[in-house]
């Protein structure tokens, strides 16, 4: 399944054109711009003969949204959104390919500020998640601002959105995937646990952490040890933190 949508801002824009996953359909550019990055997206696109269509702040605005567009937006074709059975297609290719690292997925129970998703996709990315999971409704969803936070991630990253978190849960443990969630009340540190092979680390939403349905399903949940007063972390951050350590125990014990 692919998508039209707009990337908007610099380093965002920058990073789409530094990859060969992006389908670029048209750079559109701020009129006579001064800025030196603009004019090297502009001429790094027409050297992959991407069209250039110039644009007003107006119509860039328009395109961009909540995101600050810096003068330039990059209209593209995503391929990486996919629904429950293209996602269950990843996982069943993952899982049987021979000499491939354990699967690691990151399911996002209700993420809702699109700055927040944009983080932990750009975290994601870098820690080597296969896929991001996250459920259709009541939760923040791939957009301009996501895309500019991400810096390239989301254009990278496979993002499933579905409709009940608990049945794809339900399923992925059918296929030996299982589910690590957090929660600040949970008994077993994050670093006392086992997060190797085949893995679905699940975080909550913003302030009120692993809905109930969700916290039940999962095979084990973890807390991050808390020194300083503050009890918990912002989402992005606390995903950050256990992806590196699920990077971390798997470079120690690999599969």
């Amino acid at each position: 399944m692919s998508k039209s949508h707009y990337i908007t801002g610099l380093r965002a824009v920058e990073q789409v054109l530094a990859t060969d996953v992006t389908d670029v359909r048209c750079i559109y550019a701020e009129y006579q711009t001064a800025n030196p990055r603009v004019e090297a997206i502009i001429k790094s696109a027409q050297g992959q003969g991407i069209e250039i269509q110039p644009a007003n702040r107006a119509r860039l605005a328009q395109m961009s949204g909540e995101a600050r567009h810096q003068g330039v937006v990059a209209e593209v074709q995503r391929s990486t959104v996919l629904d429950e059975a293209g996602l269950r297609t990843m996982v069943e290719k993952r899982l049987t390919a021979a000499g491939s690292k354990p699967l690691l997925l990151l399911v996002l129970d209700g993420v809702q500020d699109p700055h927040n998703l944009g983080a932990c996709m750009r975290t994601a990315d870098a820690a080597g998640v296969d896929a991001i999971i996250a459920p259709r409704h009541a939760a923040a969803g791939l957009s301009p601002a996501v895309s500019k936070v991400a810096s390239g991630a989301a254009e990278q990253l496979p993002f499933a959105t579905v409709g009940n978190l608990n049945r794809v849960l339900g399923w992925l443990a059918d296929y030996g995937v299982r589910a690590i969630g957090t929660s600040d009340k949970a008994d077993c540190s994050l670093y006392e646990a086992d997060l190797s092979g085949p893995v679905a680390l699940v975080m909550g939403r913003e302030h009120t952490g692993l809905s109930k349905s969700i916290s039940e399903r999962c095979d084990t949940l973890v807390s991050l040890p808390m020194a300083g007063v503050v009890s918990s972390l912002n989402v992005s951050v606390a995903t950050g933190v256990c992806l590196y350590e699920i990077a971390r125990q798997r470079a120690l014990r690999p599969a």
